[in-house]
């Protein structure tokens, strides 16, 4: 059996860092895997206070998407032409002009893009509430529009064939606007669930008893965060694909020298967050805005917040990007018996698919 399937992990996720030019038609194009059409583009301007803007063709299409989300927002789906984006072959074109947040001229920003099916989705009526998919088993990612039903153990099909091992939901359209929800069952047991992006709780547990993924279906609860009767939803799912992606957790030390997190692969993209505890935000760490191993300065955004990047000097690294996993250090992502929810895709698998 290979070791990995993916021998080339930009074929279906990379990050990009680019300028805005104020303008519509600012093509940005990728630096890896030159075949990699973007399903799901998460943008954060570095340099100022805007949101998140978080879009995919599933739900806006691959041309002329003025849809979005703010991942540190509970508000609904936008829809708004200065967001515009088209999904190229190798990349975005940025579409809309005039709004200094997203694509003013001159503003440094940074976007995480992975790969589903190019924008080709498909309806599943497999479960009791049929679904809009749009999956790649290989990448071990789909996304998932569905309209909730209210009932409490409703399935709804994902597409994935196993079980995912981290799902975000997200409400676009209710009568008042509901938070990010996200639930890991392998991780946390069903039924448990963290408001994600846009808090810094720990993990609740709401008597969502059924709230939970298997092989073929998200089985929800009755929650308002994943199932209100007739409102539409968005659910991106993610499993673990061996040398690609990894999805686990760790317990805090307080320590520089903190745990070691075997991935199998050199990670190219870190989200951490505690969920054991409340008042620990979401932190993301990727390989082309803190290169590896650096101990001079310390940077990171945040999932749940609008604030520009965070940019310090320190004496040691937050956290070493290692061959094989990830070693925690800075006492801030790695506090005294915290347990630490991590999400993490790879520049590069340990080993290749020839190996033995």
């Amino acid at each position: 059996m290979a070791y990995t399937t993916i021998d080339d992990p930009s074929a279906y996720f990379q990050t990009v860092l680019w300028t805005g030019d104020g303008s519509a038609g600012n093509a940005i194009t990728f630096d890896g895997n030159s075949d990699m059409q973007p399903d799901f583009v998460w943008s954060k301007n570095r340099d100022n206070t805007t949101s998140n803007i978080l879009k995919d063709t599933s739900r806006g299409g691959t041309s002329s998407n003025d849809l979005y989300l703010l991942s540190d927002s509970n508000s609904n789906e936008g829809d708004y032409s200065v967001y515009r984006m088209d999904f190229d072959s190798d990349g975005f074109t940025l579409d809309g002009a005039g709004d200094t947040g997203f694509q003013g001229s001159g503003t440094n920003m940074v976007s995480w893009c992975w790969k589903a099916d190019g924008g080709t989705t498909s309806t599943d009526t497999s479960g009791d509430i049929d679904s809009t998919i749009q999956v790649n088993t290989t990448a071990g990612i789909s996304i998932v529009l569905y309209e909730g039903n209210g009932v409490d153990g409703a399935t709804v099909p994902h597409g994935l064939g196993v079980a995912p091992a981290v799902v975000h939901f997200k409400a676009r359209d209710p009568a008042s606007a509901r938070a990010w929800n996200t639930i890991a069952p392998a991780l946390w047991g069903d039924g448990y669930w963290t408001n994600m992006f846009d808090g810094d709780e720990a993990v609740s547990d709401s008597s969502l008893s059924n709230w939970t993924t298997n092989s073929s279906n998200i089985v929800l609860g009755d929650g308002t965060g994943h199932n209100i009767d007739g409102t539409d939803y968005v659910a991106y799912c993610f499993t673990d694909i061996q040398g690609y992606s990894k999805f686990g957790e760790y317990k805090g030390n307080n320590d520089d020298d903190g745990p070691f997190v075997y991935t199998g692969f050199k990670p190219a993209y870190v989200l951490i967050k505690s969920y054991s505890n409340a008042g620990n935000e979401w932190f993301i760490f990727d390989n082309k805005i803190n290169p590896y191993n650096v101990t001079s300065v310390m940077k990171y955004l945040q999932a749940q917040s609008n604030a520009a990047e965070v940019s310090t000097a320190e004496a040691t690294p937050p956290l070493d990007f290692l061959s094989n996993g990830i070693k925690f250090r800075y006492t801030q992502f790695n506090p005294s018996g915290y347990g630490m929810l991590y999400i993490a895709f790879a520049e590069s698998p340990f080993k290749y698919s020839n190996a033995r």
